[in-house]
């Protein structure tokens, strides 16, 4: 990139995820730098947030290509909402999560059609509720990603321009405890305590959590009971998995049962509610073929990591797609008010990725 002005831009423009009219202005802009490289624009018209976007290019006998972005951040309007650049970084909401990461992808391509005067079999997919854990665009990208050989997403690079090949996947859940109200004093015998359920329930739900297998179970809010002198007739605990491989997302969900359908309080009742939301994206033999022969035609050996975070690389990977992740800028502060941007990181990934589009047109990828 030259210069850092049509990021800047976007970056003046709110976009939480909540905020409709801001991320309908972004996606009016990815327009005006989409359209001039002949994409069409299939729109997913939404009431309560914004449109999402699939801009698709002509197709012709080959693999085909999906880029993933998206154009919501998660600072709300008047929180976070400035721009600035030094020597070596730029500062924003966005700059690395991931505005900036969409605009490496626009870059790329822009210069891939300044080459060849075509594009043809990448599209990109800009969905705008990410950052709310993709509730309405996961059902989007899942029908969208089976027509497609491979995916690439725009998330931010690792420290050393690591792509991503793997994320754990993650789970909400609730547990609805009842039990029987009493007055503390008075009839102490005659309740049944839901908190006291609840108690056991965590401490069961604890003991799921492997961390040598990266597995984690979370129980991040308890509520429950009427007040000091009553025995508890109510609980609720809502938790967070999240785990690495197939073989735990199941282990997980048998002992989740297992505790939900315990009594350790005789009396009480408990109903799960909630699920697997993103379900986990594994190094796979499709993945890796995708990254050898990216290697062999760009001749660079590129890094790799996994990272405990979600994206929506978890969805595409969920639908069996070859799917590598992390093409945007290296950054940090992420969903913070310092988030950045490095500079120079923004030029390596638009050649990267210019140089992967290129293979793909000439059927070397």
């Amino acid at each position: 990139m030259r210069d850092f002005d049509e990021l800047k831009e976007l970056i003046m423009i709110n976009s939480y995820t909540k905020n409709k009219n801001g991320t309908d202005q972004n996606g009016a802009l990815y327009k005006t730098k989409m359209f001039p490289l002949d994409f069409t624009c299939k729109v997913f018209e939404r009431e309560a947030i914004g449109n999402h976007l699939l801009f698709q290019s002509s197709k012709r006998a080959g693999r085909k290509l999906l880029l993933i972005g998206h154009m919501d951040t998660v600072f709300p309007p008047g929180t976070f909402c400035d721009f600035k650049e030094d020597k070596d970084w730029v500062y924003g909401p966005g700059v690395c999560d991931m505005k900036g990461g969409n605009m490496v992808a626009i870059e790329a391509l822009r210069n891939i059609y300044r080459h060849y005067g075509k594009i043809e079999n990448i599209d990109l997919l800009l969905v705008s509720d990410e950052e709310g854990g993709s509730d309405d665009s996961r059902w989007v990208t899942s029908q969208i990603a089976t027509d497609y050989d491979y995916c690439m997403v725009y998330e931010s690079a690792g420290e050393n321009l690591e792509v991503v090949v793997a994320r754990k996947g993650n789970g909400f859940f609730y547990i609805d405890i009842k039990g029987k109200a009493a007055h503390a004093g008075n009839h102490y015998a005659l309740g049944i305590d839901a908190n006291l359920e609840a108690s056991y329930k965590i401490q069961e739900l604890i003991k799921l959590t492997n961390l040598e297998a990266g597995t984690t179970v979370n129980v991040g809010k308890i509520e429950g009971g009427i007040g000091a002198n009553t025995i508890s007739p109510f609980a609720k605990l809502t938790f967070e998995v999240r785990y690495t491989c197939a073989q735990e997302r199941d282990r997980l969900l048998k002992g989740i049962d297992q505790i939900v359908n315990t009594s350790y309080i005789k009396g009480t009742k408990s109903i799960l509610s909630g699920g697997i939301l993103q379900d986990v994206m594994e190094e796979n033999t499709a993945q890796i073929n995708f990254l050898k022969s990216i290697e062999t035609y760009t001749g660079e050996t590129i890094p790799t990591e996994k990272r405990g975070g979600i994206s929506d690389a978890n969805t595409v990977a969920s639908r069996g797609v070859a799917v590598l992740d992390g093409f945007g800028p290296f950054g940090d502060g992420d969903h913070t008010p310092h988030e950045r941007a490095l500079k120079s990181s923004f030029v390596q990934r638009i050649n990267l990725s210019t140089k992967i589009f290129e293979g793909l047109l000439e059927n070397k990828i």
